[in-house]
């Protein structure tokens, strides 16, 4: 039996292939994509998806693992926006200076500082960056490793 996993899987609203190539570029790994034109037979699906969407991407083994793929409504049906403050995704890394790297990565490529990366009052280093597709992710580094 295999080990038990986890990844964060976001549906977005048309954009997945650039989301995912774009993670790719700031987090590293290895990333696959599967279109719906990919599939041999769609004969049977409850709907006629574009074949150019995304059915599943997923990224894994650079600093995240991650999944997802593009939404699919009915006409005239809206997606909610993926930006919200009610979830985010915890990267936590090995040093300060890593985590000030990744975080001016992020920003320089159109991301927006929400909280400033500082010392927490629970003494980590963290810090919030929103994405420019809407995701929020918290970079922390613990206590110990502030080298």
């Amino acid at each position: 039996m295999a080990a038990p996993q986890f990844s964060p899987y976001i549906t977005f609203p048309g954009n997945a292939g650039e989301a995912f190539e774009y993670y790719r570029e700031v987090f590293g790994g290895e990333l696959q994509i599967m279109t719906y034109d990919d599939f041999p037979d769609l004969s049977g699906f409850p709907f006629t998806p574009p074949p150019a969407s995304i059915a599943h991407a997923q990224l894994h083994g650079g600093l995240v693992t991650l999944a997802g793929g593009d939404a699919l409504t009915a006409p005239g049906e809206e997606l909610p926006p993926l930006e919200s403050d009610v979830y985010s995704y915890l990267i936590g890394l090995e040093s300060v200076g890593q985590g000030r790297a990744l975080i001016e990565k992020l920003t320089s490529t159109g991301a927006e500082l929400v909280m400033p990366f500082e010392p927490a009052p629970w003494g980590d280093h963290y810090g919030q960056v929103k994405d420019r597709f809407g995701v929020l992710w918290a970079i922390v580094v613990g206590e110990q490793q502030e080298g």
